[in-house]
């Protein structure tokens, strides 16, 4: 990425030499080269919400900026592209979403997420240490900036204008008012679900923001919550890319026997998760980590991974998170240990797991969504 401080060799993480997605995209481009144009000053707190693979904090790192985001991954990204530039070690400060976030902010530049919800608590959030003479920038590409995205950045923190595109990239420039009578933070938001869900029937969801379908239960989930394995004793059980938690806590609460790890790379979502074991009574079994898929967990060591597998990664339709979290099952898991995934029909899980696994049963269907079973042999 060439940028007004010099060239920068930056990756994804887990890097992958077949892997043509670059680690920043135009919109990164046009930020920084405003900052310089317009002689920004950044000797005081700088501040980067949403950076997607750690390209802003690693050309800002003589800043020493505090970057925040809601991905494990973006920050051992972050941590990998700091290094290979050679920055100071500790230039950056890396915050999570559910961190404390700085107290005063001279500079805040906001990577716009790919959801609506997580910008508006993380602008919450970050709002009382926003002053009147903070230089605030939103960036992102024109597809990911609406009117919504716009009427957030006025509602919180001040009057706020887009500049004109640059290479399908556009910027947000708003000046804050401290005035302002701010909204109360609405999340994390609560609901009951309903009845016909299996074990998680009447059971209470709890949902950070940005965490997938954080309003009602997603129709996938709903099938998935009606075909899970039937409990029978003590076992190792891992709810991989939890999100809510709601699968791995209706596992639980049906086999109080078994001990279950949720593990997600968001942050929010990990929160989400606890939160919601804990609101269901929890039979107190359970373990809570933030990371790479299975990476971390001892091979052998699972009995049963319950899975419903992301296809996207930020804008890109992929599916090398799902082979990832496929190939650390297989591994993480013993003998006779089985994975369950849930997925839409058109996305031929069934063929990867025939590959890694040697086997695939169909479960259950319905027009849209397929329920799949590989046991590791």
């Amino acid at each position: 990425m060439t940028t007004p401080w010099g060239e920068l060799e930056l990756a994804r993480f887990p890097q992958d030499p077949r892997d043509r997605l670059r680690a920043w995209d135009a919109s990164d481009e046009y930020l920084l080269g405003h900052l310089d144009e317009q002689g920004t000053d950044l000797s005081g707190t700088v501040v980067v919400v949403g950076d997607r693979w750690g390209a802003l904090v690693t050309a800002l790192a003589a800043h020493r900026p505090t970057q925040i985001t809601d991905s494990f991954l973006t920050q051992e990204a972050t941590r990998a592209n700091l290094a290979q530039s050679g920055a100071e070690p500790g230039a950056v400060r890396l915050l999570t979403t559910q961190d404390t976030p700085p107290g005063r902010i001279d500079v805040l530049l906001v990577r716009l997420p790919k959801s609506l919800a997580l910008l508006e608590d993380q602008l919450l959030r970050l709002a009382p240490a926003v002053h009147e003479g903070t230089v605030v920038v939103g960036t992102g590409m024109v597809k990911e900036i609406h009117t919504s995205t716009l009427t957030l950045f006025e509602r919180i923190l001040g009057p706020t204008r887009t500049s004109l595109a640059r290479r399908k990239a556009r910027l947000i420039l708003c000046s804050p008012d401290p005035s302002l009578e701010r909204p109360v933070n609405p999340w994390p938001h609560t609901y009951t679900l309903p009845d016909g869900i299996g074990a998680a029937s009447g059971r209470t969801v709890v949902n950070h923001a940005g965490v997938f379908c954080a309003d009602r239960l997603d129709i996938g989930t709903r099938f998935f919550l009606r075909h899970l394995p039937a409990g029978g004793g003590a076992r190792r059980v891992v709810d991989l890319g939890c999100g809510n938690g709601v699968v791995g806590t209706a596992l639980a609460l049906a086999d109080p026997g078994a001990e279950v790890l949720f593990t997600d790379e968001s942050f929010q979502a990990v929160a989400s998760a606890e939160e919601t074991y804990k609101a269901n009574g929890g039979p107190g079994r359970a373990e809570f980590r933030v990371g790479d898929a299975l990476a971390g967990v001892l091979a052998g060591s699972v009995d049963l991974v319950l899975n419903n597998p992301p296809f996207h990664s930020h804008q890109a339709t992929t599916d090398e998170a799902a082979w990832r979290m496929f190939t650390g099952a297989r591994r993480a898991l013993r003998p006779g240990g089985e994975l369950w995934v849930i997925g839409n029909r058109h996305l031929g899980y069934h063929v990867k797991l025939r590959r890694l696994f040697g086997n695939s049963r169909l479960v259950a269907s319905d027009p849209k969504f397929v329920v799949l079973r590989a046991v590791k042999r």
